[in-house]
């Protein structure tokens, strides 16, 4: 009997879970493609690119959710549960609502294992894969070779190209090329100009004839002029053996060994993943009573405003750390802790256990 209500209650608990999942990842997905789409205008990034970040931005996303849609899964199930009187039989049975617990921490631990591996080693993958995609993306963009008749504008808009027709050998005609630094503009307009990409292939030059050199300020008469013979532009490429100098990109083992507070904060960021998704899966077993007259989503304002507070300590514990007002050692573990007293609590208070202080009575007097 004991068996067939845990793989019942899983079951259900799974199914839900799945689907909340996936409402909250398409809706995310959704949101993030505006986002993408909108970095892909600015940063000049390829179609392949934005496919690709869009992608990984989906995973790393799944170590938000599933913390998330384990707990709405949780509550939404064991609400079903006690609207149909489903438990009120099983506690006829002699399985009260503690006993619970077992089938919903099952099915929590089993996701912790996963939430663990995309938190530890997928998540910092993605975040590098994700700058190494940027860079790829603007290298292509600055080597690609110039088109006649058509604006080139660089990451970032500092640098304006512009040829207005081509020769059969591929050299350019009537240049112009506008470079920004601060409130400093060099324009250059030269008769022709060809470009090669170095042999390694992290630099670009643009070897420019026959042309006038305009540098200065605009609105100033602090402007001096150059006429050239032959005017040599290097563009340097981003590399892409460039390692961000990201926390988020560090493997789980360099941040186990590093001293540094910021790295400690993202080491118990990363480990607060799964422990917040077995803590919400317990908190959400006494959170889900209702009554057989209530809706199934009666708790979900509850349960939202549970986990608001909950990701908002956490993120102050980590800031904490990061300012040094909170010790290494005791990280976020004590939001944590306080989390699971309250679980406790609430698990002992549902099912009876009452603490009662009696007061000692003094004898009266004769």
């Amino acid at each position: 009997m004991s068996r067939i209500v845990d793989r019942y209650v899983i079951r259900e608990i799974a199914r839900t879970c799945f689907g909340v999942t996936f409402v909250l990842l398409l809706i995310l997905v959704g949101n993030q493609f505006a986002r993408v789409l909108g970095r892909a205008a600015s940063e000049r990034l390829t179609r392949d690119a934005v496919f690709e970040l869009l992608w990984l931005t989906s995973i790393e996303y799944l170590t938000v959710l599933l913390p998330l849609a384990l707990f709405f899964a949780v509550v939404l199930s064991l609400g079903r549960l006690y609207r149909d009187s489903e438990i009120t039989a099983m506690t006829a049975c002699g399985i009260g609502p503690l006993r619970l617990c077992r089938p919903v921490l099952i099915f929590a631990l089993l996701l912790a294992v996963l939430v663990s591996w995309l938190s530890f080693e997928v998540r910092p993958w993605v975040n590098y894969r994700t700058h190494l995609v940027k860079v790829e993306a603007k290298r292509q963009l600055r080597s690609a070779a110039l088109v006649p008749g058509r604006f080139r504008i660089a990451p970032g808009g500092e640098i304006v190209f512009y040829a207005r027709g081509a020769d059969d050998d591929g050299t350019l005609r009537d240049v112009f090329i506008q470079r920004r630094d601060g409130n400093q503009i060099e324009a250059v307009i030269a008769a022709s100009a060809e470009q090669a990409l170095s042999p390694d292939g992290n630099r670009r030059e643009l070897v420019l004839r026959d042309g006038r050199r305009y540098v200065g300020v605009p609105g100033t008469l602090e402007f001096y002029v150059v006429d050239f013979e032959e005017h040599g532009i290097p563009i340097i490429l981003p590399s892409i053996d460039d390692f961000p100098e990201e926390r988020e990109t560090e493997s789980t083992i360099q941040l186990l060994g590093s001293p540094d507070v910021a790295d400690q904060a993202e080491l118990q960021w990363r480990l607060s993943s799964p422990l917040s998704l077995v803590l919400l899966a317990l908190v959400a077993v006494p959170l889900a009573k209702t009554s057989s007259r209530t809706s199934r989503f009666d708790r979900i304002g509850l349960a939202i405003l549970v986990y608001l507070v909950y990701t908002n300590l956490l993120g102050v514990g980590r800031n904490m750390i990061e300012s040094g007002k909170a010790p290494g050692w005791l990280g976020i573990s004590w939001v944590h802790v306080t989390v699971l007293v309250f679980a406790l609590a609430a698990l002992a208070w549902q099912s009876g256990v009452r603490i009662r202080f009696r007061r000692r009575r003094r004898p009266v007097p004769t």
